[in-house]
C-alpha cells in the first residue's frame, strides 16, 4: 500500500494506491475516520461470515467531502495525484485489481487501454456537480 501525503500540509494523507498483490488476510486500507472506507481481503475457501445487515447511524459531522476510488477490473489507468493546493504529487499506473483511493487533494484519471473498465466508488449523498467539485 502506497500512502500519498500532502506537501502543504505533511500529516494529511490525500491518496492511497493498494496493489492486487498487497492483499493478504484482512486489511483496513482507510483510515477510520475517512468517509470513504476499505478494506481488503484475501480468503480461503469454505470462509462464511455471519449474516447481518447494517445500521443508520448519526454523522459525525456536518461537513462531507466527495471522496472517490477507482478499482480496475481490466485494462489499466495512470492517476495523477494533486495536492490541496492542485499541484500535481505524484502519478502511479494500476492494473487488474489495483485500486486508488482520494480523500482530499486532486485527481485525474488517463486511460492506458482500449476496454478498460473500472468500478468507481465514491461517498455520497450526490448533489450535483456544483456541490461536488472545482476543477484544477
Amino acid at each position: 500500500m502506497k500512502k500519498i501525503f500532502s506537501k502543504m500540509d505533511v500529516d494529511k494523507l490525500l491518496h492511497i494506491i493498494n496493489k492486487c498483490d498487497d492483499i493478504v488476510e484482512r486489511t483496513n486500507v482507510a483510515p477510520e475516520n475517512q468517509f470513504l472506507q476499505l478494506a481488503t481481503l484475501r480468503l480461503k475457501k469454505g470462509i462464511k461470515f455471519r449474516p447481518h445487515q447494517h445500521i443508520w447511524k448519526p454523522s459525525p459531522t456536518e461537513n462531507i467531502i466527495a471522496q472517490e476510488s477507482w478499482v480496475v477490473i481490466q485494462g489499466s489507468v495512470k492517476v495523477y495525484m494533486y495536492d490541496i493546493d492542485g499541484t500535481l504529487l505524484e502519478t502511479e499506473i494500476i492494473n487488474k485489481g489495483d485500486c486508488s483511493m482520494t480523500f482530499e487533494g486532486g485527481h485525474t484519471y488517463e486511460i492506458l487501454e482500449e476496454d478498460t473498465i473500472v468500478y468507481e466508488y465514491k461517498t455520497g449523498p450526490y448533489l450535483g456537480i456544483e456541490n461536488d467539485k472545482k476543477f484544477l
